[in-house]
C-alpha cells in the first residue's frame, strides 16, 4: 500500500468515527467523569467510566463534547480500544498514544486501530486535538475524587 493510500485510509477512518461515533453518551452508572479542554481550538471533552465491581477494569467508556475531527474520533477510538481493559494497562496506553504522538511508537496488532491517529504526528498543532481525550482519561482514571466537577487541560503539552 503506498503512503498516499495509506493516509488516505486514515483519513477514511477518523472522518468515519467523527460522523458516526459509537460510544458518545454516558455510562450508567458513571464511576469516573472528567472533563478536557483544549483552549487552543476550543475542544472540549467529557468522558464518563464505568469500572468493574473492584474497580480495577474499565468495563465501559463514553464521551460527550463539542470538537475538531480529530478530537472526537481520538475519543470515539480510545473508548473501543479500553473496553475490558485493566486500569493499569489503560494507563500504560495513555503514555504508548502520547509516545505515538511523538512519532516514537505505535499500538501492537491487537489495537492497530489506534494507529490511524500517527498520521497527525505529521501536524503538530493537532497533537493537542488528539492527545486530549487521553489526558481526560489518565486525570479520571487517577482523580481523587472520581466525581469531581473540574477540567484538565493540555495546554502545556
Amino acid at each position: 500500500m503506498t503512503l498516499g493510500n495509506l493516509r488516505g485510509l486514515y483519513q477514511q477512518v477518523i472522518l468515519e468515527h467523527y460522523k458516526k461515533p459509537r460510544h458518545k453518551g454516558k455510562t450508567n452508572p458513571v464511576h469516573r467523569y472528567q472533563k478536557g479542554h483544549n483552549p487552543s481550538c476550543g475542544d472540549t471533552i467529557e468522558l464518563t467510566l464505568q469500572l468493574s465491581e473492584a474497580g480495577d477494569k474499565i468495563e465501559d467508556v463514553k464521551f460527550e463534547g463539542e470538537g475538531c475531527a480529530i478530537a472526537m474520533a481520538s475519543a470515539d477510538l480510545m473508548a473501543d480500544a479500553l473496553h475490558g481493559k485493566p486500569v493499569n494497562e489503560a494507563l500504560e496506553m495513555v503514555q504508548r498514544f502520547q509516545s505515538m504522538m511523538k512519532g516514537q511508537e505505535e499500538f501492537p496488532k491487537e489495537l492497530r486501530k489506534l494507529n490511524v491517529m500517527q498520521g497527525v504526528s505529521q501536524f503538530p498543532v493537532r497533537i493537542k486535538c488528539a492527545n486530549l481525550t487521553w489526558h481526560t482519561l489518565k486525570a479520571a482514571l487517577e482523580a481523587n475524587d472520581p466525581q469531581a466537577d473540574s477540567f484538565v487541560t493540555n495546554e502545556n503539552e
